[in-house]
């Protein structure tokens, strides 16, 4: 384990933002990570976690160390007629990891495919996509105290799972590491084909009965139209939440703007598309400088190459700013900006 000076961050960042880190270190076992909050203090000290760097924005230069997690492993813990248990270490690559569980034919992560990022960040915001979200099958995960070292676990209930939240983001933020996470899969499972892209990807197909591949196929397929490859155009993944407003503040809106749509929620609330707010609002496909909304998805910020994190954040800023001037609605980032 080897701590390196003044590293450039822009291979850790699917934006492609090129800032430089204080301090750089790899981690690739439980123990290094132990090691590295003990004798380093960290708790004491500006840390960045990095896996993938898909959803986070740099703005600056990192006053501090980013620790990347490289920690690697798949594993069948426990398995009976109906479930298997599966543990990921936090370094693994989510989609490699669905891709793991569909091929053994484990059901539950399968409307999660391509999702970018790795196994460790998933718990933090709760992924999710096309009808499921990653707090169905979550067992548990295991993290260490950067504080005292020491491995603490947290169960479902545990981790306060909401849309594109928890614990992480939020009470215990910055107090803890993830290495590993593990999901209970369904054998036998219950197909969630309910989201309209899914049904109408499988009707083109010509799918009548879809099973794991199938189904994961279809939304690899879904989500490679919509949104631009990071390796060739640097983006962070949807940008923003859908926001999600009272059915009053909704059926005030739909007078107003009738080919308003949104998705009926618990608690008479609504969830209204940011995506569908953006467009509206004139930013699908416009480009600002080096950044801009990707023209197939409005959700997406993409950097045209030579773009500074202060860029797109101001772009962010500007879409914002006309979304709560046209609809009332304030839409918040899903993105982790990094000052």
């Amino acid at each position: 384990m080897i701590i390196f000076q003044n590293i450039s961050l822009k291979p850790y960042n699917t934006f492609g933002i090129d800032v430089k880190a204080e301090q750089f270190v790899e981690v690739k076992t439980i123990e290094e990570v132990q090691v590295l909050c003990t004798t380093f203090l960290l708790h004491e000290r500006k840390i960045l976690v990095l896996g993938s760097g898909s959803n986070i924005l740099l703005t600056n230069n990192f006053c501090g160390m980013a620790i990347k997690i490289s920690l690697m492993g798949i594993d069948i813990i426990q398995e009976d007629d109906k479930y298997a248990w599966v543990k990921a270490m936090s370094g693994e690559v989510w989609h490699d990891f669905v891709m793991y569980c569909v091929n053994k034919n484990f059901g539950g992560l399968e409307n999660l495919s391509l999702i970018p990022g790795c196994v460790g960040a998933s718990p933090m915001q709760n992924i999710g996509a096309y009808g499921a979200e990653l707090k169905d099958t979550f067992e548990e995960l295991t993290a260490v105290n950067i504080e005292s070292g020491l491995l603490v676990k947290f169960s479902n209930a545990e981790c306060k799972f909401g849309y594109r939240e928890s614990v992480f983001k939020n009470e215990v933020k910055d107090k803890y590491i993830i290495v590993s996470v593990t999901f209970k899969l369904a054998k036998n499972p219950v197909y969630n084909i309910s989201y309209g892209a899914i049904k109408e990807t499988l009707k083109q197909q010509g799918i009548i009965e879809p099973g794991l591949k199938a189904i994961s196929d279809a939304v690899i397929s879904i989500r490679k139209l919509k949104l631009p490859d990071p390796k060739v155009l640097g983006n962070s993944g949807s940008f923003f939440k859908n926001p999600e407003i009272s059915q009053q503040e909704y059926d005030v809106l739909q007078e107003k703007f009738p080919d308003i749509h949104g998705y009926l929620l618990p608690g008479n609330k609504v969830k209204v598309p940011a995506g569908w707010l953006i467009e509206q609002c004139g930013w699908k496909g416009k480009r600002t400088g080096n950044t801009g909304a990707y023209k197939d998805q409005a959700l997406v910020l993409v950097n045209y190459g030579n773009a500074t994190g202060e860029e797109i954040w101001n772009l962010a800023l500007a879409i914002q700013e006309s979304v709560q001037q046209k609809f009332g609605i304030h839409i918040s980032t899903e993105v982790n900006v990094i000052a």
